[in-house]
């Protein structure tokens, strides 16, 4: 993997150890020289995983529409920092950009962004792999979520395991690298089988 796009709050949280798992997260990533790809931002989880890449000699490109960047909230020490003109070109450039996908802890914002490369992944638009650093066991009522979509039919079981979770971030990379994405979503009926 050349370059990992990370969805995360811009947001401290509750817990300082949301951010030290971006600050490790961000470590890990240069020590193997796989490239940051995030928002743009220089606060909250954002800003820790990209301060932790750049401290480490990392490369770190963030995406930032042009409204965001404006308000002065982003990162001026990038390596590159790429102006979009919305939230959708933001999206779509680090999607283009990535070679995989993690979730640090976030709100609304992180999950958007997770449930598109979600979506686009079940019909088959990526291969990437994607999942969460399940920090503090955050995403936990999350998983719970998709567990109960299986169980009502609103979820395959080979999709639900596409969202891969740990709290171990080197087990996470692992199962990126050797991660086999399954069959392109179909939509046969069950009176046509």
């Amino acid at each position: 993997m050349r370059k990992i796009a990370v969805f995360c709050g811009s947001s401290d949280g509750t817990s300082e150890e949301y951010k030290e798992a971006a600050r490790r997260l961000g470590q890990e990533l240069a020590r193997r020289n796989i490239g940051l790809v995030y928002g743009g931002a220089s606060v909250g989880v954002m800003g820790a995983v990209a301060d932790a890449v750049l401290e480490n000699g990392g490369h770190v490109t963030g995406i930032m529409p042009r409204f965001l960047e404006e308000r002065e909230i982003s990162h001026k020490s990038l390596t590159e920092l790429i102006v979009v003109e919305s939230m959708h070109e933001r999206k779509a450039k680090m999607a283009e950009l990535a070679d995989g996908f993690i979730m640090l802890p976030g709100g609304p914002g992180t999950l958007e962004e997770f449930f598109e490369i979600f979506t686009w992944a079940q019909l088959g638009l990526h291969q990437k792999p994607f999942g969460f650093l399940n920090v503090n066991r955050y995403y936990d009522p999350l998983l719970t979520l998709f567990n109960h979509m299986v169980k009502e039919g609103f979820l395959q079981e080979k999709y639900r395991g596409m969202a891969i979770s740990t709290e171990d971030i080197g087990e996470l990379l692992q199962l990126f690298h050797t991660y086999e994405p399954p069959a392109i979503k179909t939509y046969i009926t069950r009176q046509q089988t």
